[in-house]
């Protein structure tokens, strides 16, 4: 049985991260071999990870980049378990390191981006694996998305539990950064289903429809006029849930699109990605 130092147990959390009798531990099991008492450590946040696997993500960081030149935007949300983990610097530097590498690949999709290998060959999701065996709770990436347009602004909500990709067309020469950021803002706040009518899925129409009728049919009017109002009640519906529709919360003289118009004739948003990390 090899001698394990104390040296060597700070060798190998200089290594990994993982605490110092999680290291002295897999020291002690592997014989003094670093590799194999890294598999250990490795092995021990995939255990955590598995066991925790149905455990609910209420607390964590969203966050956002704008490439320089303004037409790409990236948005993460890395969910934890507890409010204190999410106020941890490794955790913190986890999801930055998450944002970084989603800007490096330009990752599609979530997948793509935890599959990315990192400097030390490794890949993403075996590093916020690693992270779960040292902190020991669920680690996850809850979102990930990527917008591409003429312009795209961005904003995280003061909680930063909350963020906002806004994709502005039409942007001519005009300086779009505050009517962007007020737009993103606006998204937080009143959490919008689609961008207008047309985006909003058949399913979300014929339930909004039926409950229209039923507080119809609830008043005492005429069957023969439940249609009619549950129409009128869908319209809206739209006005107040379908973004370009909705009046602007701090000038509800507008619309978001007559906003948008006002600051450059013909400017308006092609899409919007909202994500949050709730309970």
């Amino acid at each position: 049985m090899a001698a394990i130092t104390a040296a060597d147990v700070n060798k190998l959390r200089t290594m990994t991260g993982a605490g110092m009798m999680d290291c002295k531990k897999a020291l002690t099991e592997a014989n003094g071999d670093f590799e194999a008492a890294r598999d250990i450590l490795r092995k021990q946040g995939q255990k955590i990870a598995d066991k925790r696997s149905e455990n609910t993500t209420s607390e964590g960081l969203v966050l956002a980049a704008v490439s320089e030149d303004g037409t790409n935007g990236k948005l993460i949300a890395l969910a934890c378990e507890t409010e204190p983990v999410a106020k941890v610097e490794d955790f913190k530097n986890l999801a930055q390191q998450i944002l970084a590498t989603a800007v490096k690949t330009n990752a599609a999709s979530k997948e793509e981006l935890l599959a990315a290998a990192q400097e030390d060959g490794r890949s993403l999701q075996e590093h916020i694996t690693d992270l779960m065996g040292k902190i020991g709770e669920k680690l996850d990436v809850v979102a990930y998305e990527n917008v591409t347009a003429e312009r795209v602004a961005s904003y995280i909500h003061s909680d930063n539990k909350k963020g906002v990709l806004v994709a502005l067309k039409n942007v001519g020469g005009a300086d779009v950064a505050s009517v962007g950021r007020d737009v993103a803002m606006q998204i937080v706040a009143m959490k919008p289903v689609a961008l207008d009518k047309d985006g909003v899925d058949a399913a979300t129409i014929e339930r909004e429809i039926e409950i229209g009728k039923d507080q119809a049919r609830a008043e005492g009017k005429p069957e023969a006029m439940l249609e009619k109002i549950a129409q009128g009640k869908l319209n809206k519906f739209y006005k107040e849930n379908t973004l370009l529709n909705q009046e602007f919360v701090k000038d509800n003289s507008v619309t978001i699109s007559q906003l948008l118009d006002k600051t450059q004739k013909g400017l308006t948003i092609s899409d919007f990605k909202r994500v949050a990390i709730v309970g």
